[in-house]
């Protein structure tokens, strides 16, 4: 059910994909986001399901209510309930035994840890949110809980690739004033932006050293949920976690 699930020193990354789960089509199997038309039923058991193959209590993880924005949230616990979700891109703790969430369908998640002062955070990075910079803000959060950017693990999940992203030349400039990494061509030889791309740069200049990206892009492979490509479609979900 869980496309890859990694362990690098004590903390746990996985990511999954659209298979494995109870959604009827056009969110089957495996959808994971609430706010994407999907019978309410299938998508909590769908989580239930996801988080007892990966062996943690679904009510200790935290989602997050994403608009592509930059804005984090620090959280010592779960949300009692939906509409207390703020509307962040973020979320950031140094509480062991919460699991942190991102739903993507084509933007790239982003998780990390620094399990020395047990710092962990999960971003939503979209184009807007990496030009935003809402990576770098979710690791000067993580600093002000203590982590420290040399020590942070940092791996991103499945992704439209820059191969796969097209968008108008103007916007590919905008971009690239931004962020210069992300500038892409895709395989037909038209503007496109590499969000990974441009987010392993945002971390790399931030120190953080120890980074895995995904080889999967999601609107080329039909094992995993995409917008660009289905445009009504489920959620994958991204989650970080330690011992």
């Amino acid at each position: 059910m869980a496309a890859q699930q990694d362990l690098v020193s004590g903390a746990h990354f996985a990511f999954t994909n659209r298979w494995g789960g109870v959604s009827a089509a056009p969110y089957e199997q495996l959808n994971l986001g609430g706010a994407v038309g999907d019978d309410p039923e299938a998508v909590l058991r769908n989580r239930e399901l996801v988080a007892k193959s990966l062996g943690f209590d679904p009510e200790r993880v935290v989602w997050m209510n994403q608009v592509h924005g930059k804005d984090v949230a620090v959280v010592d616990g779960p949300w009692d309930s939906a509409s207390e979700i703020p509307s962040v891109d973020g979320v950031v703790s140094a509480r062991r035994g919460l699991v942190l969430a991102v739903l993507t369908a084509d933007c790239t998640p982003v998780l990390l840890a620094d399990p020395v002062s047990s710092v962990i955070g999960a971003a939503h990075a979209g184009r807007p949110g990496m030009v935003a910079g809402v990576v770098p803000e979710a690791v000067a959060a993580m600093v002000e809980l203590g982590a420290e950017p040399g020590r942070i693990i940092a791996r991103t999940g499945p992704a439209v690739c820059g191969r796969c992203y097209e968008v108008p030349d103007a916007m590919r400039a905008e971009v690239a004033a931004v962020e210069p990494a992300a500038y892409a061509e895709t395989s037909w030889g038209t503007p496109a932006v590499d969000v990974t791309a441009g987010v392993r740069a945002q971390l790399e200049r931030l120190g953080v050293g120890d980074f895995a990206g995904s080889d999967v892009c999601t609107r080329e492979s039909a094992d995993h949920f995409s917008y660009r490509r289905d445009r009504t479609t489920g959620r994958l979900a991204s989650y970080i976690w330690l011992d």
